[in-house]
């Protein structure tokens, strides 16, 4: 899947790395919780992979790429522990939500309403994961690692991965029901 072959080595970066750039952002805006440290995470993700590049050996670039992204949010997040950035402005009034909501050309507007929302709920649920869960389950359900290269990429065991997982979804489920008897 995203094995390169030794040959690869003589590409450029932008042939071998770039094509996995939006699931980097995918991933560091999952991470941070927020778009604009996202952005930051992912410049200095990319720095760093542009730097360090020379001494890629071709196997798994989208891993390795994800791997520096993961490094480069956690240690952002270790660096603003702390600090609670507030926003000087909503990301939606300068249209970066504006174009993932607009409605599909086959949907009547009271379905593309229903999915919109449900597409906001799932995000707020994701969202309020602790980190740990809510990067294994980004990792497999957005980005479709297997089991082996979220282990890999987290450094942690694969059963550790799988509970992770499962503890991810049980608490997905969890606040869906208590939602639901609520309204």
């Amino acid at each position: 899947m995203g094995d390169v072959a030794a040959p690869a080595q003589n590409q450029s970066f932008e042939a071998v790395v770039l094509p996995h750039l939006d699931a980097a952002h995918n991933l560091a805006r999952w991470l941070m919780r927020d778009a604009t440290a996202a952005e930051d995470v992912l410049q200095e993700a990319m720095v760093r992979a542009l730097t360090y590049f020379p001494g890629f050996r071709g196997v798994n670039p989208r891993g390795w790429l994800l791997q520096i992204v993961r490094n480069a949010a956690y240690g952002s997040m270790k660096l603003n522990r702390g600090i609670e950035l507030v926003p000087i402005a909503n990301g939606e009034e300068h249209g970066g939500a504006a174009i993932a909501d607009l409605p599909s050309g086959a949907d009547d507007p009271e379905t593309s309403l229903i999915k919109a929302r449900d597409r906001s709920h799932v995000q707020q649920l994701i969202g309020a994961l602790p980190v740990e869960l809510r990067e294994t389950l980004v990792l497999r359900e957005l980005e479709e690692l297997s089991y082996k290269e979220i282990a890999e990429l987290t450094r942690t065991p694969i059963g550790t991965v799988m509970s992770r997982l499962w503890r991810a979804r049980r608490l997905l489920v969890q606040a869906t029901r208590e939602q639901r008897k609520a309204s």
